[in-house]
């Protein structure tokens, strides 16, 4: 699989990279990760890349926009808890944004709404 563009922005500016599936966006280096498209087996490696990433490179609360999310299997699901647990031994806080009804449903079943923290 091919990136349309640099995941990695070195001068703060937004990025975005495209794969098979899905699309991750750097809206702000270490602040705000954005994800369209699916979160499946296929598609899940450079996300976590990118979030491990993000975790390492800011502060605060790290947002991740699932608005255009549109599938998310158990592969998905073990990238945002592992992304959870990274951003929390940085002393950070994972944060979903814009869950859609679909994937909250999932996180609800599976209880880990109970873990990771949703933005309402």
């Amino acid at each position: 699989m091919q990136a349309a563009t640099d995941a990695t922005p070195s001068d703060g500016a937004r990025s975005e990279t495209s794969f098979a599936h899905v699309t991750i966006s750097i809206d702000s280096p270490g602040t705000l990760v954005s994800v369209s498209g699916r979160l499946a087996a296929s598609t899940v490696a450079e996300l976590r890349a990118v979030l491990v990433a993000a975790a390492d490179s800011g502060c605060g609360d790290l947002v991740l926009d699932l608005d255009g999310a549109e599938i998310v299997d158990a592969s998905g699901l073990g990238v945002l808890i592992g992304a959870h647990r990274v951003a929390a031994r940085r002393e950070r806080r994972l944060v979903l944004r814009r869950v859609p009804a679909r994937v909250e449903r999932l996180l609800i079943a599976t209880r880990l709404n109970r873990v990771l923290t949703l933005e309402t």
